[in-house]
């Protein structure tokens, strides 16, 4: 990544959106029992124990909800990604050393039924990132390292 504000795609903001909907829910579950259990109330130590950890659990979900906030107002403000580029949201025809050629989209989320989907943090998004038409990439495989030619890239979203 750049730096700078990253363009965020739709699949990617989709995923962002449901997760956050999702650790919103469980915020409110966990914040819920510390408002119950909580109070002048003295308890064993295993009831300490209980309420540091809802404590520490609801320190985590602040912590990523943050995070994909930041992300979400981060992606609202890069515009759409380069087409000079490789970067996150562009969508990268690739020429594999086999000769194969495939159009992948450059993202943050996995989309489990999306085979043209490559995250930034796989060998190849890795690889491909910062790269411009006609570049060479190397990265490793199962199988070992091998080389992928950018064709060419343009806008995922």
């Amino acid at each position: 990544m750049t730096g700078g504000p990253e363009p965020l795609s739709a699949v990617a903001r989709a995923a962002f959106e449901r997760e956050l909907a999702d650790l919103r829910t469980e915020r409110e579950t966990v914040a819920v029992t510390l408002r119950e259990g909580g109070g002048d109330q003295v308890g064993d130590r295993a009831d300490q124990a209980d309420e540091l950890q809802r404590v520490t659990e609801l320190q985590r979900l602040d912590a990523r909800i943050a995070v994909i906030e930041g992300r979400l107002r981060e992606g609202a403000v890069a515009g759409p990604p380069s087409t000079d580029e490789v970067g996150v949201g562009s969508s990268v025809t690739v020429r594999f050393a086999d000769a194969t050629e495939t159009t992948v989209q450059i993202g943050e989320v996995a989309e489990v039924l999306d085979a043209t989907m490559v995250t930034v943090d796989s060998p190849l998004g890795r690889a491909l990132l910062g790269h411009r038409a006609g570049d060479t990439v190397t990265y490793d495989t199962p199988e070992g390292p091998t080389t992928a030619v950018v064709l060419s890239l343009g806008d995922a979203s």
